[in-house]
């Protein structure tokens, strides 16, 4: 393995950013034919050029471009690395990581993480977030690779303990000149004749409109398929196609675009979400108080 020094790495990078070694020495407060030596070791040591010298500069080169991107993500690391053992050293509480679906994400659920963190007691816990789908989500509760898990309810959980978080409804989301905007409800069958925008076809929502569509016999007309509901809105906005998606996030695309967002008459409609997490007492006790915190007010102590 080699034996590549930090510094040397730094430095690199410095340069690279820079595209001029006297410029990075300068910024690095250490002379520019330090900076050569160094980066003369590192090419002896991998066997190949990694910078291209010009008059105007230097550039990497193919080589140089790879240990970038690798020199750049060692420093990511060890940036997080100091910090998180600094606030070890300042008395943090705990750090939670968790993983939610995009729905739950896109509504309430970050504003109450902030609120969460913004308690005193709470300012020493560290949350990681990660969006994943609904299935990832209890799957990577179940492996233990992330101590709480929100999406929606409707699915197995298994051995998973879960307790109630929030409500949500879905609604049909359409541009005001669209024949559907005036509509004070309307089925989802309905709306089967119109070309769509969606979600992935892993997303719950994407998967239960299918099913819903397919119990009639019928199919969904995707024009689009896009990576984030943010999107979807906005396609619909640009009077492309339709979508169905959370009334909450809607709204605010409603008052500030115009959408006419029309209630789906589906028992479906209508859901709940649920905080999954394997076990209360093999949770942190940063994880046990980020649970209390997300399940209060939803008349369900967790266990």
């Amino acid at each position: 393995m080699l034996d590549l020094d930090l510094k040397s790495l730094r430095l690199f990078v410095a340069v690279c950013d820079h595209r001029n070694i006297r410029q990075a020495a300068a910024d690095e407060h250490i002379e520019p034919s330090a900076i050569s030596k160094r980066i003369a070791q590192l090419e002896a040591m991998l066997g190949t050029a990694l910078l291209d010298r010009g008059r105007r500069g230097v550039v990497p080169t193919v080589a140089g471009q790879a240990l970038l991107e690798h020199a750049r993500t060692v420093m990511f690391t060890l940036g997080r690395i100091e910090a998180e053992t600094a606030d070890l050293g300042a008395h943090v509480h705990g750090q939670v990581r968790l993983v939610a679906s995009a729905s739950a994400i896109a509504e309430a659920l970050l504003d109450d993480i902030a609120a969460f963190l913004r308690e005193s007691a709470h300012r020493a816990i560290r949350v990681d977030i990660e969006e994943r789908h609904s299935a990832d989500v209890l799957r990577l509760v179940r492996d233990g690779a992330a101590a709480l898990g929100v999406c929606w309810d409707n699915l197995d959980f298994g051995s998973l303990s879960q307790v109630p978080y929030r409500q949500d409804e879905l609604v049909l989301a359409v541009h005001p000149d669209h024949p559907l905007a005036g509509r004070p409800s309307v089925r989802y069958v309905d709306t089967l004749g119109y070309e769509q925008v969606g979600l992935p076809p892993s997303s719950a929502v994407t998967r239960l409109l299918e099913r819903t569509a397919a119990r009639e016999g019928r199919r969904v007309l995707w024009r689009v398929v896009v990576s984030n509901i943010d999107a979807a809105f906005r396609v619909v906005v640009a009077g492309l196609a339709i979508t169905v998606l959370p009334a909450q996030v809607g709204a605010f695309y409603e008052k500030h675009f115009g959408l006419r967002l029309v209630p789906l008459a589906e028992p479906w409609a209508r859901r709940r979400f649920s905080i999954s997490f394997k076990d209360r007492n093999s949770l942190s006790l940063a994880a046990q108080l980020m649970l209390d915190h997300l399940s209060r007010g939803t008349g369900t102590k967790p266990g």
